[in-house]
């Protein structure tokens, strides 16, 4: 029988191996799009978003693909796997 301590290291477990995935089925994101990566995570971070030029010469030195994660995050946790 499973016991409390196993149950909460399982959920955390389960938590972080679908956290890693969260950001593995995205399309790729241009550079020319940054504006709305931009307005996307500071929708995601809120008022812990860094101010928007920050935010745009990081999304202006991402890969498409580092974009596209941001662009398919929905929580701060995936956004923060996707640097």
């Amino acid at each position: 029988m499973f016991n409390a301590k196993t149950n909460v290291k399982t959920v955390l477990l389960a938590t972080a191996v679908f956290g890693l995935a969260a950001c593995s089925d995205y399309d790729p994101v241009a550079e020319s799009d940054c504006s709305k990566v931009v307005s996307h995570a500071q929708k995601i971070l809120g008022a812990l978003a860094p101010s928007a030029g920050e935010l745009m010469s990081q999304c202006k030195a991402a890969s498409d693909s580092e974009r596209g994660c941001v662009m398919a995050s929905t929580k701060k946790g995936q956004l923060a796997q996707c640097l």
